[in-house]
């Protein structure tokens, strides 16, 4: 932790103000903690703590832990708390987290000023945000123009953009704050959404997403739709479509997360998705492709083991999630994650396929064995240096066909970062993968 230093220069209050340490990645929030301390015997009124944001940061929420309640307002450049009292010998807990936009130096500046104080009293926190690779989970790509955009999980889902899949600069994200509909869904959800999808259709961009908790399957694939991936471009802007699908503790044995859209050769839209529970489904959707087709059409792909005597409200130990369909040839391949990510190095994800010659299934293993028996063959798990690969997306460019991927590097404390490895196939057209390609490749992120 860097902490900034403790301001005793006027009593009757303390101030101090916690950050995280320098950071080696953009993904993912940063945290400051204020403190602020009354160590006379007497109650101070009207007490004003200001939180004014580094420039380089978006905001994401302000929390107050103290047991007297706190006024909290926020207008993106300062978070202002506002006590009536700090009680004597009190000490008030504050916390305001943001998401960094940028490399380099930032400084969360705060000060706190109260009733008979005749100057205010501040504290600074500054953190180095040095960022060299890309850190995220369940990438989703697509290409407009020149630019390549990557996105994946996180607070309103980040994006990256690049010209040469190696370099990378981070371009914010497609949610600017939180969708209106997903506390509905889940009162748990923390802001970040999950494992997206994108696809092109009809002059636009869909851009498939997940709102959830952890161990739940209160659930649901939310859309967004924009003209442009551009963010300089005129008609930029994300139109929240709201929710696709969704699913519901106690009524479904399935779980409505890691969407990807998939079209047939009628042209007709299909979304597979799942996550442990009853496995990966596949559904048909209406010609918007905002909602299910009428009358519904479903389909079980792929499952693992589950005991008739778990609860209907446990995940279970049926680790399977993060679905991608891509056809090539004559067939369709489904390529899913087994086991748990999220777990640095320990997390204990890898890579399965199987193929079938229709898109509604079955899906086969090389030995025949169907993925809704619990079947699937091994593309790519972990090694000595690489912990939990998964989380990945199929892309054909410029006459190759790549894995996109995330996996966590055990010599950096199990960082999940990016990895994309070219797929090769062999005479019996089945996909392959180098066993150096974990560690081939190298993102890196710049200004």
């Amino acid at each position: 932790m860097i902490m900034s230093t403790r301001v005793e220069a006027q009593k009757p209050l303390i101030l101090s103000v916690a950050g995280p340490a320098s950071r080696d990645v953009i993904t993912g929030t940063l945290t400051y903690r204020i403190n602020v301390t009354n160590p006379s015997a007497s109650p101070v009124l009207a007490v004003r703590v200001a939180d004014t944001l580094p420039a380089e940061t978006e905001f994401m929420n302000a929390t107050n832990a103290y047991a007297r309640a706190a006024r909290i307002s926020a207008d993106g450049a300062d978070v202002v708390f506002t006590f009536d009292r700090i009680d004597g010998s009190d000490t008030a807990h504050m916390a305001v987290t943001v998401l960094p936009m940028a490399v380099g130096s930032i400084t969360d500046m705060v000060s706190v000023s109260a009733g008979g104080m005749t100057k205010s009293i501040t504290a600074d926190c500054p953190s180095l945000v040095r960022s060299t690779q890309v850190s995220i989970h369940d990438p989703a790509m697509a290409k407009e123009g020149d630019t390549y955009y990557l996105y994946s999980s996180g607070p309103g889902i980040m994006f990256y953009t690049s010209r040469d899949l190696a370099h990378w600069k981070l371009g914010g994200r497609v949610i600017p704050g939180v969708p209106s509909w997903a506390k509905d869904v889940t009162s748990r959800f923390d802001g970040r959404e999950w494992a997206p999808d994108i696809t092109r259709h009809d002059g636009k961009y869909y851009l498939y997403y997940a709102v959830s908790a952890s161990g739940e399957n209160n659930s649901a694939i939310g859309l967004a739709v924009n003209k442009t991936l551009d963010p300089g471009a005129p008609d930029y802007q994300w139109e929240d479509r709201g929710i696709v699908v969704q699913s519901i503790t106690g009524r479904d044995l399935w779980n409505a997360i890691d969407p990807n859209i998939i079209v047939d050769e009628d042209g007709t839209p299909w979304m597979d998705f799942g996550s442990f529970w009853g496995g990966i489904k596949l559904v048909k959707l209406d010609p918007t492709w905002n909602a299910i087709a009428e009358p519904q059409e479903w389909y079980s792909l792929a499952k693992r083991d589950r005991s008739i005597l778990e609860d209907d409200r446990s995940p279970g130990p049926d680790q399977i999630e993060g679905p991608f369909i891509f056809k090539r040839g004559d067939y369709y391949y489904l390529f899913v994650s087994w086991g748990l990510c999220c777990r640095g190095a320990e997390s204990t994800y890898k890579i399965m396929v199987g193929r079938s010659r229709y898109l509604r299934g079955p899906y086969l293993d090389k030995d025949g064995i169907g993925l809704a028996e619990g079947g699937g063959s091994l593309l790519l798990k972990g090694d000595k240096d690489w912990a939990g690969p998964g989380g990945c997306s199929v892309y054909a460019l410029d006459g190759k066909d790549y894995l996109v991927f995330h996996a966590y590097e055990r010599a950096d404390n199990g960082l999940q970062k990016l990895r994309i490895a070219e797929l090769n196939w062999d005479q019996d057209n089945w996909p392959f993968i180098d066993e150096k390609a974990l560690a081939a490749y190298r993102s890196m992120v710049i200004k």
